[in-house]
């Protein structure tokens, strides 16, 4: 059982019928992008996992959940039986942008409903072609499965309060530093980051080849980012709640378990004028 980050050599070992490869490619400037990239290879057996569509619920927004809401547990629920998803299979997701859009969320989504047998590809689909692997256009049939999940609240904060009110807790921003920082804000309403969070952009979690650093590497670097704070009392934040859930496995893998979500993120603290914004280098 993988549970955190898989190879694609050992991807490519898996019995077909034990495991289910979801392909989450996208891209937030053009979002039909990743299923035109996923028709034309993918792959064996790999399903098409939409951001927009299957990661999220995007009629939420206006509710100040952000702009990727998380879907509802009947509407997440109803994906995964289309997949033909059941609690035995080892699943895998894979994106072209070493975990970040989307497959973290999905892994984090399926961590949100129980499942431990979810893994990232490590380095994506990049790393499964590096590797001299095949890639196909058939698209998969599977049987439907029913299915009925209920979401782990103790994991998730949606909560704009919360993420501030709790005292010890840390909020550790994923997004790039220019955009914790304020200087520049090409999505949101404004930049900047909520008060007190600390930023680790998700993009240090690779190395540069696109694969995750090691899970010593990651383990020291956040364990200085935290500054004595235990996994327990992080809570990760970003843009939207997608690359934020990079930071989440990435500390998994490293084995600093127990972190969370703060779903919302920045889109959705900033939903109200009335809270507080913070700018510079915090």
């Amino acid at each position: 059982m993988k549970t955190t980050l898989i190879t694609a050599t050992e991807l490519a070992a898996l019995p077909p019928a034990k495991v289910l490869i979801v392909d989450c490619r996208f891209d937030l400037a053009d979002a039909g992008k990743g299923e035109r990239d996923y028709r034309a290879g993918h792959i064996a057996g790999a399903v098409y996992a939409s951001l927009d569509h299957d990661l999220s619920d995007l009629s939420r927004q206006s509710l100040g959940l952000g702009r990727h809401p998380l879907p509802l547990e009947a509407d997440f629920a109803a994906v995964l039986g289309r997949w033909g998803w059941h609690p035995d299979l080892q699943v895998v997701a894979y994106d072209a942008a070493g975990g970040a859009l989307a497959a973290a969320r999905l892994w984090w989504l399926l961590r949100l409903v129980g499942a431990r047998a979810v893994a990232v590809l490590d380095g994506g689909l990049g790393a499964w072609t590096a590797a001299g692997l095949p890639l196909e256009t058939a698209l998969p049939e599977r049987a439907p499965t029913q299915v009925a999940i209920h979401y782990d609240a103790a994991q998730l904060i949606l909560d704009h309060a919360a993420v501030t009110a709790r005292p010890g807790q840390l909020l550790l921003d994923a997004r790039a530093a220019p955009r914790y920082r304020g200087d520049t804000e090409p999505l949101d309403r404004v930049g900047g980051h909520v008060p007190g969070a600390r930023n680790r952009p998700f993009a240090d979690n690779l190395a540069a080849d696109g694969r995750f650093k090691s899970a010593g590497e990651l383990r020291r670097e956040f364990l200085t980012v935290v500054e004595g704070h235990a996994p327990s009392q992080v809570v990760h934040s970003c843009g939207s709640g997608v690359t934020a859930c990079h930071n989440l496995l990435a500390m998994e893998h490293a084995g600093l378990a127990g972190s969370r979500l703060y779903a919302p993120s920045w889109s959705g603290w900033v939903s109200d004028p009335s809270r507080p914004v913070a700018t510079g280098p915090g």
